[in-house]
């Protein structure tokens, strides 16, 4: 492919790279590559495999655990796998940040820049259902993807927010186990990917861009916990957004270190020789020289864009105590009892329990039911759910009903995008789950369940298009109980959810939700 790169980034790139320059360039002629990410919340490597979709499955991206390499004609956006949640289709450099961070199941970790929310769901398969993530988004257009994108992964534990990272700081202070910074770039690294790149690099400055990182990095610092790992990201080559980026950072806040990264699998040490004279006489030669210990990803290296990385540790200075990173973090009945966040939300459904809240009205009618009891009633009926399974706690935001983890500080003032795992909403006095609770949901969790035919089949096609179908009634399956196959049902593909359908004699009506229908 032939890209047309602007004069003066091809001058500093030449004078930068050296005799790698040509090699480089000529990476701008080649294909790019493509890639996708399985979700381990949905499917094992080894049933990937058996589901024999890719056309050359063992083409694995090297840095990361659960990537591979696609052919561009594949389009895997288009299979119905891709609407079960099994995978999500990424660039294969932009694998590698989550990938370092060392995330492990119990762990609080911030996504601070998260849109579209790649990051994020790589980030929830580490966690593996346990902890905490919460994925943020400066920019209010860009939320919707993000928490599309975590539903669509079936993600139970994320909390999506549309903040400033000063904001957030406020209600977080030294919180998180772990933070990525996927900081906003010129984006050079991108140039290949795409065109518009180009002309978004000659209206975003590097300087522009090396402002705003460095004011984002020192909110971020304020929100990890002693002992806790920081991950900041580019897509750029620029070395005053990446290398001379983190050591302004460093000089400024002594009690953070370069995490050195192994370079390998075509990972490159990033330049401590790149760093500005004036940055680096006032940062000193021991910061400076550690980061030799940061990562460059290049596209004339590997089969993928370009990337930089660098993991920094917070130390555990004089009085304080270091994060306990061995033992997960568990929520308990005891701290949801004592969040500030859920003290407010319980205070809201006593006040509608007792006739006095927004809405209320007089009697003992259905219509009295708040959204949390109306929830549990159809749990009862339409879920199989084993006590303490989700470790977090319904509440109400309005008619909206979610299910928060527990043990998060006050989201009181800040614009909250999901307040939690959104599990549906009231209506008509009934509670109707939503499709993100479909997503969540394990094919064994639910009363009553259709298994589609093959990804490949008519039948498949019909419904993620929001078609009714036709349904013998042996073909739900029931779970315990004799509940009469009547009402919602979880439609699952290979057995994984794909959405809501209601079914009543022989008729399952598509409750797909419009958003989220095949066109």
């Amino acid at each position: 492919m032939k890209v047309d790169l602007p004069t003066r980034f091809i001058d500093r790139m030449k004078q930068l790279l050296g005799e790698e320059f040509d090699e480089f360039m000529a990476s701008y002629e080649a294909p790019r590559a493509f890639g996708l990410r399985l979700n381990p919340l949905k499917v094992t490597k080894e049933e990937w495999r058996e589901l024999n979709y890719l056309q050359n499955p063992d083409r694995r991206i090297p840095w990361t655990e659960n990537g591979f390499y696609y052919k561009e004609e594949e389009r895997p956006g288009k299979h119905p796998f891709y609407h079960a949640g099994l995978y999500y289709i990424q660039e294969p450099s932009a694998m590698l940040p989550a990938e370092l961070l060392d995330v492990k199941p119990g762990h609080r970790v911030l996504d601070l820049c998260a849109a579209p929310g790649g990051k994020s769901t790589q980030i929830a398969g580490m966690l593996k259902g346990s902890g905490i993530l919460v994925a943020n988004d400066n920019a209010s257009e860009r939320t919707k993807a993000l928490a599309k994108n975590i539903e669509l992964a079936g993600i139970r534990n994320a909390i999506v927010l549309n903040e400033e990272p000063a904001a957030i700081a406020k209600s977080f202070p030294e919180w998180f186990h772990r933070i990525l910074v996927d900081a906003p770039c010129s984006g050079e690294g991108m140039f290949r990917k795409a065109d518009s790149m180009v002309g978004d690099w000659e209206k975003h400055s590097v300087q522009k861009c090396s402002a705003m990182q460095r004011d984002i990095m020192n909110h971020a610092a304020k929100m990890l916990a002693p002992g806790g790992l920081l991950l900041y990201s580019t897509c750029t080559f620029s070395p005053e957004e990446n290398e001379s980026q983190i050591a302004s950072f460093l000089e400024e806040h002594p009690d953070f270190v370069v995490e050195p990264i192994k370079h390998e699998c075509g990972l490159r040490a990033g330049r401590p020789d790149w760093v500005d004279e004036a940055t680096a006489a006032s940062a000193g030669p021991s910061i400076v020289s550690s980061l030799s210990g940061t990562a460059r990803l290049w596209p004339h290296v590997i089969e993928g864009e370009g990337h930089y990385a660098a993991l920094l540790r917070k130390k555990s200075g004089s009085g304080t105590t270091e994060i306990e990173l061995e033992r997960p973090w568990v929520p308990t009945t005891a701290i949801a009892a004592a969040t500030p966040a859920l003290t407010g939300m319980m205070k809201e459904q006593r006040l509608r329990k007792d006739g006095k809240g927004k809405g209320a009205k007089s009697g003992s009618s259905a219509s009295d039911q708040t959204p949390v009891e109306l929830w549990e009633a159809f749990s009862k009926q339409q879920l199989i759910l084993r006590e303490g399974d989700w470790g977090s706690v319904p509440f109400s935001y309005g008619e909206r009903l979610y299910m928060q983890p527990t043990g998060v500080p006050s989201l009181d003032g800040l614009k909250v995008v999901r307040a939690g795992w959104y599990v549906g909403e009231v209506k008509w006095n009934r509670f109707v789950p939503s499709q993100a609770l479909a997503m969540g949901l394990r094919r064994d969790e639910a009363s009553l369940v259709l298994e589609l035919d093959g990804p490949d089949s008519d039948e498949v096609i019909r419904y993620l298009r929001g078609e009714t179908l036709f349904v013998a009634e042996d073909r739900i399956i029931k779970g315990i109980g004799d509940k009469k196959i009547k009402g919602f049902v979880l439609v699952c593909l290979v057995g994984r959810p794909i959405g809501w359908g209601k079914y009543e004699n022989g008729v399952l009506k598509n409750e797909l939700s419009p958003g989220w229908r095949r066109t």
